[in-house]
């Protein structure tokens, strides 16, 4: 798992570290048993305070998405994948071939990114009063 933390999007950098651990679970990309990295190779690899990485972290764990077992690291516990969203999965290779389609008819990748906010926006309405 490697972290990216983008400076000035206006995402602290600790929710940053939990949005891409929770979407490696949902692309069962980490499952039960892998271990995260180490709060030191994260500060190592992104920069970031290690309170942030360890902030991060104890969050995922109150989630109950992973343990942390001292003096061994920490451990995924459960997944969020569901049918679908793992590599070579007909959704997940129909929606290749659309993105495929979107750039050969010129869009960019804010306008793929604008299309499907507008679509989930349809499809998955959000619960009045959350962001």
């Amino acid at each position: 798992m490697d972290y990216r933390i983008e400076r000035h999007n206006g995402v602290a950098p600790y929710q940053q570290i939990i949005q891409q651990t929770k979407q490696a679970l949902r692309l069962g990309q980490l499952v039960p048993g892998d271990m995260l990295p180490s709060a030191s190779a994260v500060v190592a690899a992104t920069a970031v305070n290690p309170n942030t990485v360890l902030k991060a972290y104890r969050e995922l764990e109150r989630e109950g998405l992973v343990d942390t077992r001292q003096g061994r690291g920490t451990f995924v516990r459960a997944s969020l994948a569901q049918p679908g969203t793992q590599a070579g999965s007909p959704l997940r290779d129909e929606l290749r071939v659309w993105m495929a389609t979107a750039r050969a008819g010129g869009l960019e990748r804010e306008d793929v990114a604008a299309l499907l906010a507008a679509e989930l926006d349809v499809f998955f309405p959000r619960p009045v009063g959350s962001r």
